[in-house]
């Protein structure tokens, strides 16, 4: 049986916030609607904010490579551990109050991580960040789900995909302006403090404006689901991770087959308890919208996470800028989401299916146009000449990822928001993990840790081609959503 489109069905909830089926939103749900979303900024800013920041920290606090690479793997494993349970934690006990529960965690967590003494306690720090993430995260596509219908939720998924994919971007920028300003002599500690006003603000406003929503039969939470899931990602996400960094020994392949087996164990164990609260509900991957989505999302990790760190290396490697400099290839890309972002605002879900795919296929000629560009040999290549294909990516990332998300939970039960909230993050948190280790395949293994400008041009311009590929099986995997949205099929 298939679960009944958006607005099709029972939610419990305190008020309405939005007035499904008419052209006006309550105040109340605008606001909700900015709360979420700067959570979710916060989020993706800290995943990259470190990046340009990563020299002054380890001059600061004496950091091995290992443990650098920690600041941004700790914050990943643990949200990525954390999305599916967090998912199902405010079906169960209301997103509102899980929301902040876990904004109060990052924002706690954020002021450890600016006060922070030593690599270890940093690296702590940012862990418990990522669990208070996992918490929080999933209550904002939830939701932006139950809160809004037809061409309102269209609008705000395709807001919603524009702060992933700008806040992606701007996290390099925001850390490298952020530490090269030295503010108060905090150096870089204030790409962390600046979480504590803003995190306040979404309390603040959380508390205030989200209305409560839980599942019409809340029950309790299935610990042994919980244990295995995170047993799983944990045995996935880590070697995918570190494999590199140990050049690939035995017990990476291990736990990698170990992780495989406690995930057969845990969806076995997730199909004997679908008619008792189980954690996943597995009639979820009956909808082909769902799994195409998942799978399309999983891609665009993948993709995401091998493109933004070379990226960053072959603009300063590979062509000499400043970190600053190479800030500017960011806001060209940024411009061109803006401009993805407001032709998928403008027209509200009315393409369905052929707008994102539209997007994959502009990403794809832009990737193949800068490949060549840089395979000519120009050693000086300036941002004017590189600002067509940028525009062009960052087009196509602002015209995938809200139309994604809002057409792959368009059948989702509101009973069941959370944990496909949960399980459409988690699907993007594997798919860089499996990008970072494609990253170590076909770029560190041709550098080799070289700081060559021509090593680095050519490893960059091989990830492209990966990229590419990946973009094109974006495409194909895009024909599995709907051809129109829930708005247009009433």
């Amino acid at each position: 049986m298939v679960s009944p489109a958006l607005g099709n069905e029972p939610q419990s909830s305190s008020e309405p916030s939005a007035q499904p089926g008419t052209s006006k939103v309550a105040l109340a749900a605008k606001i909700s609607l900015v709360v979420v979303l700067v959570a979710e900024l916060m989020n993706v800013l800290d995943h990259s904010v470190v990046l340009n920041a990563i020299p002054t920290l380890q001059a600061s606090l004496g950091a091995t490579p290992a443990q650098v690479q920690w600041l941004t793997a700790g914050y990943g494993l643990a949200l990525a551990l954390g999305l599916v349970t967090g998912g199902r934690l405010g079906d169960t006990y209301g997103r509102r109050r899980v929301f902040l529960m876990g904004t109060t965690v990052f924002t706690t967590a954020s002021l450890l991580c600016g006060l922070a003494m030593g690599p270890g306690m940093l690296i702590g720090a940012r862990v418990l960040q990522g669990a208070g993430a996992a918490v929080m995260i999933p209550q904002v596509l939830a939701t932006l789900h139950v809160t809004f219908d037809g061409e309102h939720r269209s609008r705000a998924f395709s807001l919603y995909g524009a702060v992933l994919t700008v806040g992606s971007v701007l996290g390099p920028v925001l850390g490298g302006v952020l530490t090269g300003a030295d503010l108060f002599g905090l150096g870089w500690r204030t790409i962390f403090l600046i979480n504590l006003p803003i995190g306040l603000a979404v309390l603040l406003g959380g508390w205030k404006f989200i209305t409560e929503s839980t599942a019409p039969k809340a029950e309790r939470l299935d610990l042994t689901g919980v244990l295995l899931s995170a047993l799983a990602v944990v045995l996935i996400v880590f070697p995918l991770t570190e494999g590199h960094a140990h050049r690939w020994p035995l017990w990476c392949f291990a736990m990698l087959a170990a992780g495989l087996v406690v995930l057969g164990i845990f969806l076995r164990q997730q199909q004997r308890r679908q008619h008792d609260a189980p954690l996943v509900v597995l009639a979820l991957f009956r909808d082909k919208a769902f799994s195409g989505g998942l799978s399309a999302q999983m891609t665009f990790g993948l993709l995401s996470g091998m493109f933004f760190i070379t990226w960053t290396l072959f603009l300063q490697r590979g062509l000499g800028m400043s970190p600053l400099h190479a800030s500017l290839a960011f806001v060209l890309l940024t411009v061109g989401e803006m401009a993805g972002v407001l032709i998928t605002m403008k027209t509200a879900g009315r393409y369905g299916r052929r707008l994102p795919q539209a997007g994959a296929l502009i990403a794809l000629v832009a990737t193949a146009a800068y490949g060549l560009q840089i395979s000519s040999g120009q050693a000086d290549l300036a941002l004017l000449e590189m600002a067509l294909p940028l525009l062009l990516l960052g087009l196509a990332f602002g015209t995938i990822g809200g139309p994604l998300a809002d057409l792959s939970l368009s059948k989702v039960a509101h009973e069941n928001a959370g944990s496909a909230s949960g399980l459409f993050n988690t699907s993007i948190h594997l798919g860089m993990a499996l990008g970072t280790a494609l990253t170590a395949l076909v770029f560190f293994s041709a550098t080799g840790g070289s700081s060559d400008a021509a090593v680095n041009r050519d490893a960059f311009t091989h990830v492209l081609w990966w990229v590419g590929a990946a973009f094109a099986a974006m495409w194909a995997l895009m024909f599995l959503l709907p051809a129109r949205t829930s708005s247009q099929t009433g």
